[in-house]
């Protein structure tokens, strides 16, 4: 099969657009901008198709706000007929610094709630991810306002190279698969 889910996590909305919750979005816009191919409204999820050396990447943004990420994913899983292990979510991570970048077969949820209700609805941890550090500094009690708060000026200088690496690498997943994939990317 060459038909990839690329499920790439954020919240709908101007007030969430350049937020550090919203870097799927972010790894989204820049594939289908490589790819030259716009979103269209679809149910759940703003939805684009980009070709890649013979593959086809359906890339969704889901409109279901965060906490309802399961319900996108769980439908376009359904309605392309593809694969859970054909699946990869891009999703912020705290524990990693930033622009880290680190690929997984599955994993917990971390206390993410996108990750959580993906879980909840397919019933399983057992999908592919690839996590986007966003680093935690953040006082006691700050997490929420420190992911949903803006890039700060040294993280913008390079922000855009990191969000190309992840770009890549959801790439390279469709094309050489998730082993090669995480070797290739998991250390830069």
């Amino acid at each position: 099969m060459s038909k990839f889910l690329i499920v790439c996590l954020g919240n709908i909305g101007e007030e969430y657009a350049e937020t550090r919750h919203n870097i799927g979005f972010k790894v989204a816009d820049r594939l289908a901008l490589d790819a030259g191919v716009k979103f269209s409204s679809g149910r759940y999820a703003d939805v684009a198709e980009v070709k890649h050396k013979g593959k086809t990447l359906i890339v969704i943004k889901p409109t279901t706000y965060m906490n309802l990420s399961g319900k996108a994913m769980n439908y376009w899983l359904q309605a392309e007929k593809i694969p859970i292990d054909h699946s990869l979510v891009i999703v912020d991570e705290l524990a990693l610094p930033f622009g880290k970048i680190r690929l997984g077969p599955k994993g917990s949820d971390g206390g993410h709630n996108g990750l959580k209700n993906i879980q909840e609805v397919l019933n399983t941890k057992d999908y592919p991810r690839l996590r986007f550090g966003i680093h935690n500094q953040f006082n006691k009690g700050g997490q929420v306002d420190y992911v949903l708060g803006k890039w700060n000026e040294e993280e913008l200088k390079t922000l855009n190279d990191r969000i190309k690496l992840a770009a890549d690498a959801v790439k390279a997943f469709a094309f050489i698969g998730l082993e090669r994939c995480m070797n290739e990317f998991n250390n830069k």
